[in-house]
Protein backbone atom coordinates (compact mmCIF):
# COMPACT_ATOMS: atom_id res chain seq x y z
CA UNK A 1 0.00 0.00 0.00
CA UNK A 2 1.28 3.46 -0.89
CA UNK A 3 1.48 5.95 1.96
CA UNK A 4 -0.85 8.92 1.73
CA UNK A 5 1.10 12.03 2.62
CA UNK A 6 -0.80 15.11 3.71
CA UNK A 7 2.18 17.30 2.81
CA UNK A 8 1.95 16.06 -0.80
CA UNK A 9 -1.78 16.79 -0.97
CA UNK A 10 -1.19 20.21 0.60
CA UNK A 11 1.53 21.05 -1.89
CA UNK A 12 -0.55 19.98 -4.87
CA UNK A 13 -3.51 21.98 -3.58
CA UNK A 14 -1.46 25.12 -3.01
CA UNK A 15 0.17 24.82 -6.45
CA UNK A 16 -3.23 24.42 -8.11
CA UNK A 17 -4.64 27.43 -6.26
CA UNK A 18 -1.59 29.52 -7.17
CA UNK A 19 -1.83 28.57 -10.84
CA UNK A 20 -5.58 29.24 -10.89
CA UNK A 21 -4.87 32.68 -9.38
CA UNK A 22 -2.34 33.31 -12.16
CA UNK A 23 0.44 33.94 -9.65
CA UNK A 24 4.09 32.99 -9.75
CA UNK A 25 5.93 31.41 -6.84
CA UNK A 26 7.77 34.71 -6.39
CA UNK A 27 4.52 36.69 -6.18
CA UNK A 28 3.10 34.35 -3.54
CA UNK A 29 6.41 34.38 -1.70
CA UNK A 30 6.41 38.17 -1.48
CA UNK A 31 2.71 38.41 -0.58
CA UNK A 32 2.91 35.71 2.09
CA UNK A 33 6.39 36.64 3.39
CA UNK A 34 7.45 33.00 2.98
CA UNK A 35 10.83 32.46 1.35
CA UNK A 36 10.76 31.39 -2.27
CA UNK A 37 12.76 28.23 -1.57
CA UNK A 38 10.57 27.18 1.35
CA UNK A 39 7.39 27.85 -0.61
CA UNK A 40 8.73 25.75 -3.47
CA UNK A 41 9.51 22.89 -1.07
CA UNK A 42 5.99 23.11 0.39
CA UNK A 43 4.44 22.95 -3.08
CA UNK A 44 6.58 19.94 -4.00
CA UNK A 45 5.49 18.15 -0.82
CA UNK A 46 9.01 18.08 0.57
CA UNK A 47 8.30 20.23 3.64
CA UNK A 48 5.39 20.52 6.04
CA UNK A 49 4.39 24.06 6.90
CA UNK A 50 3.07 25.34 10.21
CA UNK A 51 -0.50 26.53 10.46
CA UNK A 52 0.78 30.12 10.57
CA UNK A 53 2.68 29.69 7.31
CA UNK A 54 -0.28 27.96 5.66
CA UNK A 55 -2.56 30.80 6.77
CA UNK A 56 -0.20 33.36 5.26
CA UNK A 57 0.03 31.46 1.98
CA UNK A 58 -3.74 31.00 1.81
CA UNK A 59 -4.30 34.74 2.30
CA UNK A 60 -1.74 35.53 -0.40
CA UNK A 61 -3.72 33.26 -2.74
CA UNK A 62 -7.01 34.94 -1.86
CA UNK A 63 -8.32 31.86 -0.09
CA UNK A 64 -9.23 31.06 3.48
CA UNK A 65 -7.23 28.51 5.43
CA UNK A 66 -10.41 26.53 6.01
CA UNK A 67 -11.03 26.32 2.25
CA UNK A 68 -7.46 25.10 1.66
CA UNK A 69 -7.81 22.49 4.41
CA UNK A 70 -11.16 21.35 2.99
CA UNK A 71 -9.62 20.86 -0.45
CA UNK A 72 -6.70 18.94 1.05
CA UNK A 73 -9.11 16.82 3.08
CA UNK A 74 -11.09 15.97 -0.06
CA UNK A 75 -7.87 15.00 -1.88
CA UNK A 76 -6.78 12.75 0.97
CA UNK A 77 -10.26 11.18 1.16
CA UNK A 78 -10.17 10.46 -2.57
CA UNK A 79 -6.75 8.82 -2.21
CA UNK A 80 -7.98 6.74 0.73
CA UNK A 81 -11.08 5.65 -1.13
CA UNK A 82 -8.98 4.61 -4.12
CA UNK A 83 -6.60 2.64 -1.92
CA UNK A 84 -9.21 1.02 0.33
CA UNK A 85 -12.51 0.98 -1.57
CA UNK A 86 -14.24 -1.56 0.66
CA UNK A 87 -13.18 -0.28 4.07
CA UNK A 88 -15.39 2.34 5.69
CA UNK A 89 -15.56 3.58 9.25
CA UNK A 90 -18.75 5.25 10.40
CA UNK A 91 -18.06 8.39 12.39
CA UNK A 92 -20.43 9.37 15.15
CA UNK A 93 -22.05 12.74 14.64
Amino acid sequence: MTAILIRKAMGETLRTLRQEAGMTLREVSVASMVSLGYLSEIERGCKEASSEVLYSIALALGASLSDVLRLVSETVADQENAALPTRRIALAA
